[in-house]
């Protein structure tokens, strides 16, 4: 490999990434993010999130020609008609791709090649704390369990420490792990005369 071509590990590349961490580690500024999401109810339980701007880097981010756009749904026994995932899915969903990105981010750091790797998550929920039947029960997941299969060219002791690591820096699982206040504030419209 001369010089002149960019590495790459698992799919990243590696100049970039150490280009990066240095801007970053020089302006710590350039840490900040700030992602967005609106919604639009449709009806029933379905509703539509569109994704496209976000602030990182010290600037609004460009790129995105298009929004992405995710429809939420509810299965029928949730009353809904499986217009989408629901929303706790999408939740296993983003956690899933949280946790693998940080292995696959910080695998590539460490010079660990990863071969395979695929996750399963299984959430457990009692819906008795939706509908307030129980003051006992919790509103929400009471365990997440990730599944990783994931071959790489490490020992067992290093991929171990690894997930160990990645587990404790993905924002996401972090997110879903600790407290984290969340707002819920109305819109108020001027009333017609």
């Amino acid at each position: 490999m001369t010089t002149q071509q960019s590495q790459t590990r698992n799919g990243l590349n590696v100049q970039q990434m150490v280009q990066t961490v240095e801007a970053i580690k020089n302006d710590p500024s350039l840490a900040r993010f700030e992602f967005r999401a609106r919604n639009q109810w449709i009806n029933g339980g379905e509703n539509r999130s569109t994704i496209k701007d976000f602030y990182g880097a010290g600037a609004e981010d460009t790129s995105r020609s298009a929004s992405f756009e995710f429809i939420n749904g509810e299965p029928p026994v949730l009353l809904g008609g499986n217009e989408g995932a629901n929303p706790v899915e999408f939740l296993l969903h983003a956690l899933a791709g949280c946790v693998t990105t940080t292995t696959v981010l910080h695998a590539a750091a460490r010079g660990i090649q990863i071969r395979r790797l695929s996750t399963e998550l299984v959430g457990t929920i009692d819906v008795q704390g939706l509908l307030d039947l129980n003051a006992s029960v919790p509103v929400g997941y009471e365990q997440i369990r990730i599944k990783m299969d994931i071959e790489a060219d490490c020992s067992d002791a290093e991929l171990d420490d690894l997930l160990t690591f990645a587990q404790a820096h993905s924002p996401v699982c972090n997110t879903v792990c600790r407290p984290v206040p969340v707002t819920v504030e109305r819109v108020r419209h001027a009333k017609a005369a």
